[in-house]
């Protein structure tokens, strides 16, 4: 019989080192904040072809993405609108910020990408922004593409 811990002479078994080539970063950031006592949530996000997404809306902290198929339509307050394509990663500050696009660039396929948000507690993931705020900061949005 094969002790997995030992090689054949008795002694440990060497580790193998396939892990240190099995990891690619995609993404690596300094978040403004993190809310006190918050809580991480991971979703799984799917919009059909030519979907616009969520309406405006803020999360109560960061969230941090990855599009898995596809391609986003991607706008942040104060940020211009950008396009992240399956094996991108993208991520929010939350808070006060504005998420005003996370629809699907495309009317072809399907776009389907994985966030996991930082909650503050007793608040809910995603809060709709309301017309006359988004009138209020319209100041704040970056030109929109022609």
């Amino acid at each position: 019989m094969y002790d997995s811990d030992q090689d054949s002479g008795g002694g440990p078994a060497p580790h193998s080192t396939a892990w240190q080539k099995a990891l690619t970063v995609v993404q690596e950031v300094r978040p403004p904040f993190i809310p006190a006592g918050a809580h991480a949530m991971t979703v799984v996000v799917e919009h059909p072809p030519g979907s616009p997404g969520t309406p405006p809306h803020r999360h109560s902290g960061p969230a941090f993405g990855y599009v898995i198929e596809g391609e986003m339509r991607l706008e942040l307050e104060g940020d211009p609108e950008r396009i992240v394509r399956a094996g991108e990663a993208f991520w929010e500050p939350g808070g006060d910020v504005i998420h005003y696009q996370d629809g699907n660039a495309r009317d072809d396929v399907p776009l389907r990408f994985t966030v996991t948000m930082l909650c503050e507690p007793d608040r809910p993931m995603l809060v709709l922004v309301e017309e006359e705020e988004l009138a209020r900061r319209r100041h704040l949005r970056a030109p929109r593409p022609s």
